[in-house]
């Protein structure tokens, strides 16, 4: 049968209470019994000693003294009311015969002589008696003494040995508890402690031994290797020099790198678990990543006292097809956008510095094609007509490529103003003529009247109609013709070009506006791509907006819209 450690307790308190207890009553009930003796000690026996004195004295001054008669009597009575001791009554009735023979007037010798006897012989019966009770008090002092000496002894003995053993009772199990804690908390899960106690020490044992039994298992199983991974994985993204900040389906932080909490200025334990639009409300950084613009250009971040470019990426995490969070990144990519802006500014500085020359050559050619210089036989016509329509190309090249560097370095300049819509129709058809004629394309110009002004740059408005209107002739067959709509929808007016070309594939229509983007098999080899891309950036710009729509084999429409 088990006994618990309080039991165990309550049995060693309760030993040494029960030998405290007996020693107190052992002592109690000797001292009692000593009272008790030498209390009849100093009282029956001494008493009559006392009386045996005063007859003694009584008796030697009857003659003389009228009162010894009565103190005689008074101390006879008060010993006939005190006998006590074998042999003291037939003394005390011989005491009392002759004393009251005395009374009656018989005063011989012989008669004193037995009195006196008589009060002697009591005198020594008490005597002796207080001599045997003196004795046996010292006897029963002895006694108590050895008894209490014995039961203190056994005392002291029991409590040392509850003081030495219970002790190391207590303190073993929880050594060998304390010792294979330190062990699983180096992982050695192996550990077990035996201890064969019956009580709570022998459950906690086991209950230590089941425990290391599951950490064991644990440690073994797909749980482990899947924890394990975690830790690598979150090892490895402290390491990125990308900052990482990850939310769950709830838009609370779950993790956050090294190198985001640099960069936000916040802590990992003090954000974790936080609802993240409440932790932006006090960090700018973290408020503009948040908002989730895909449109977003680099962000310009001062780090180490230096102007720093980071690009914003951010993906939905789903499992199973649920949603179960989002992983915000900042990558930096300062080297990137020095070498970009290195490269713009070679582009301008390029591009700048060969408009003169194919300008010159411009002009060259118009002089050399006037017959007032001289005539030009079939031949040099031709050679002169590409050089010009060569000039053409590269002036436009280098048109579009001052355009980009100025969308590049955000120092588009737009003169916005109210513009009749009918003047940018006017203008780019007119740009567009010649080339539509050489094809044999007719445009159609559906323009209802009463159209509201639009606010626009009207030279880059046209621009960017001219561009629309140049390709939609160049991939348009001969014969054919270019819509051109102009509506109202929305407080906006829409411009829209319409071709019957070969039109574009689906696949690459979300790239259309692209940089340098070409569509793979085109007919413009020496196209640069930036076209629709520079066409984009000045409609955005004037807060308008773009779009196209095609169907491979059966043309394609371009649109864009300018508020009125």
């Amino acid at each position: 049968m088990a006994v618990s450690i309080k039991s165990k307790i309550a049995a060693g308190i309760g030993v040494l209470f029960a030998l405290l207890l007996t020693v107190s009553i052992m002592a109690i009930v000797f001292i009692n019994l000593l009272s008790s003796k030498t209390e009849k000690l100093l009282t029956a026996n001494y008493n009559t000693i006392r009386y045996c004195s005063e007859m003694s004295d009584a008796i030697n001054e009857i003659d003389s003294s009228t009162t010894a008669l009565a103190k005689f009597e008074t101390n006879l009575k008060a010993q006939e009311n005190n006998i006590t001791e074998p042999g003291e009554g037939e003394a005390t009735k011989e005491l009392r015969y002759y004393f009251e023979a005395i009374k009656k007037g018989n005063r011989n010798p012989g008669t004193y002589h037995k009195i006196n006897k008589q009060i002697y012989d009591i005198y020594l019966l008490n005597q002796k008696a207080l001599e045997q009770k003196n004795a046996n008090a010292l006897a029963t002092a002895a006694n108590a003494k050895l008894w209490l000496t014995m039961l203190t002894t056994i005392l002291i003995l029991i409590s040392f040995s509850l003081v030495v053993n219970f002790p190391g009772y207590i303190a073993s199990p929880i050594r060998l508890l304390t010792e294979g804690i330190k062990a699983i908390a180096q992982k050695n899960y192996d550990q077990r402690i035996y201890i064969d106690n019956k009580d709570e020490f022998g459950e906690m044992a086991d209950a230590f031994n089941l425990m290391a039994k599951k950490l064991y298992e644990y440690e073994h199983s797909n749980l482990s290797k899947i924890m394990f991974e975690k830790k690598r994985v979150e090892t490895i993204i402290n390491q990125m020099e990308d900052a990482v900040i990850g939310l769950d389906a709830n838009n609370k932080v779950l993790f956050i790198n090294h190198k985001a909490e640099e960069l936000f200025n916040l802590k990992e334990t003090e954000i974790t678990g936080k609802y993240s639009p409440d932790v932006a409300l006090h960090n700018d950084l973290l408020r503009t990543v948040l908002q989730k613009n895909a449109k977003r250009q680099p962000l310009k971040i001062i780090v180490d006292k230096k102007e720093s470019y980071f690009s914003v990426d951010y993906r939905t995490v789903y499992n199973d097809g649920i949603n179960i969070g989002e992983v915000f990144s900042l990558r930096d990519i300062t080297s990137f956008k020095e070498l970009d802006i290195s490269k713009t500014n070679l582009l301008a500085t390029i591009s700048h510095e060969l408009k003169t020359p194919i300008s010159a050559i411009k002009m060259s050619t118009r002089l050399i094609n006037d017959n007032r210089v001289g005539g030009l036989n079939t031949e040099q016509k031709e050679l002169i007509t590409n050089i010009d329509e060569d000039a053409d190309r590269l002036l436009r090249i280098t048109g579009e490529l001052l355009n980009m560097t100025q969308i590049e370095t955000g120092n588009i300049q737009l003169k916005l103003q109210k513009v009749n819509p009918k003047d940018i129709i006017t203008n780019s058809a007119h740009a567009v003529q010649v080339q539509a004629e050489q094809k044999k394309i007719k445009l159609d110009i559906d323009y209802p009247d009463n159209l509201p002004q639009v606010i626009a740059d009207e030279d880059k408005t046209s621009w960017v109609l001219i561009n629309l209107l140049t390709n939609a002739i160049k991939y348009s067959p001969e014969g054919t013709s270019v819509i051109i709509k102009v509506f109202l929808k929305n407080n906006h007016v829409y411009f829209s070009v319409q071709d019957f070309g070969i039109g574009i594939e689906e696949k690459y229509l979300s790239r259309i506006f692209d940089r340098y983007f070409k569509v793979p098999g085109g007919l413009e080899k020496s196209s640069t791509g930036l076209g629709l891309a520079i066409s984009k950036e000045f409609i955005d710009a004037e807060a308008g907006k773009i779009e196209v729509s095609s169907e491979y084999g059966k043309g394609s429409t371009f649109s864009f819209s300018l508020p009125i």
